[in-house]
């Protein structure tokens, strides 16, 4: 059976457009971090390069290579984690995008070990050479207890759904435990018209 995250982890990654609150179990993800505008090109080149490893591991059995307890599998959506040094911020609440700090990341199915994470980076990089991939990392991570929302729309309106996880959070005695943020990307900005594109918003709360 193919394990589909729509399907099997909808609480995880289909909320609705209230804020609600979730339970995320620890995950392996191939991660790479950076800072800049997201609409520049090293972002772009940062997110390929990421992409590029987990599709060697989607794609092993395809290449003759067939991972101990593999299965078929759906490529999880991306997610970032955006912090910015509050020095950053103007008197007015506004900064430059240049200034943000990211660490991209995609989940790796459970059969993935550090060592078949490591193999595949190097046959990744071996078969379509990318100066990035040597900025991607294997990591386990949990974010636990969690707030999150789905945002519809453009990324520059986000703070009207972050508005609401706030709400929330202080009618039910929440804290944020950083000041960081994670989005989860479920539409591709390539091919999704600005006012339909969907993204999961997380704060990591105690």
């Amino acid at each position: 059976m193919k394990y589909e995250w729509r399907k099997q982890d909808k609480a995880l990654y289909l909320p609705k457009a209230v804020a609600t609150p979730v339970q995320v179990p620890t995950f392996n993800y191939y991660t790479i971090s950076g800072q800049g505008d997201p609409n520049d090109q090293e972002f772009g080149d940062r997110t390929a390069a990421l992409y590029a490893a987990a599709y060697g591991i989607r794609m092993m059995p395809k290449s003759g290579v067939t991972p101990a307890g593999y299965y078929e599998y759906t490529v999880f959506p991306l997610e970032g984690i955006w912090t910015l040094d509050p020095a950053a911020v103007r008197a007015d609440g506004q900064f430059d995008k240049a200034d943000l700090q990211y660490q991209l990341m995609l989940r790796q199915p459970a059969f993935v070990t550090a060592d078949l994470a490591a193999r595949n980076l190097a046959a990744v990089q071996a078969k379509k050479p990318n100066p990035y991939l040597a900025d991607v990392q294997f990591e386990t991570l949990t974010d636990g207890a969690c707030l999150q929302i789905l945002h519809v729309g453009a990324y520059d309106d986000e703070p009207a759904s972050f508005q609401k996880l706030a709400v929330y959070a202080t009618e039910h005695q929440l804290t944020r435990r950083t000041l960081a943020h994670k989005e989860i990307y479920l539409s591709d900005p390539r091919r999704t018209p600005v006012a339909k594109r969907k993204t999961v918003l997380r704060w990591l709360v105690v």
